[in-house]
């Protein structure tokens, strides 16, 4: 994508210069899409993160809702111990298994904010590599 914009912010260049030299000789088409191309492909990009954060926003609050549940039961189960033993036992069970589900929930948040953000970034990029191509022409 790096060089797909460089190359199209060279092309734009020559066109907005020889546009400066001669006005009669602008190109008012490609300079109308200057900003028409990075409104549509920013406004895609935008609604695929919202999309996807609403998705991710989805998730994190199924998994805190069923943390609590976990967490009811464990205190459930503390209450319940006839024993110390048997409390530190309830209590040792509930932390070890948050910090399986934990660090489950950590990758699975990573993993789905990087695809958050390789689906916002598309747009850009296929909007940036089509004028790349177009404007080689």
């Amino acid at each position: 994508m790096m060089k797909a914009a460089g190359d199209v912010i060279v092309a734009r260049l020559e066109i907005l210069a020889a546009g400066m030299a001669d006005p009669s000789k602008t190109d008012l088409t490609e300079i109308s899409l200057m900003s028409t191309e990075k409104t549509e492909a920013l406004s895609e990009a935008a609604a695929s993160l919202s999309r996807n954060l609403g998705d991710v926003g989805g998730r994190l609050s199924q998994s805190a809702m069923e943390e609590l549940g976990h967490a009811g039961k464990a205190a459930t189960a503390m209450a319940a111990a006839a024993t110390p033993q048997a409390f530190a036992a309830a209590q040792y069970d509930y932390a070890m298994g948050w910090w399986g589900r934990a660090a489950g929930q950590m990758l699975t948040l990573n993993t789905e904010l990087l695809r958050a953000q390789a689906e916002a970034m598309k747009p850009i990029h296929d909007t940036a590599v089509a004028n790349a191509r177009r404007l080689r022409k």
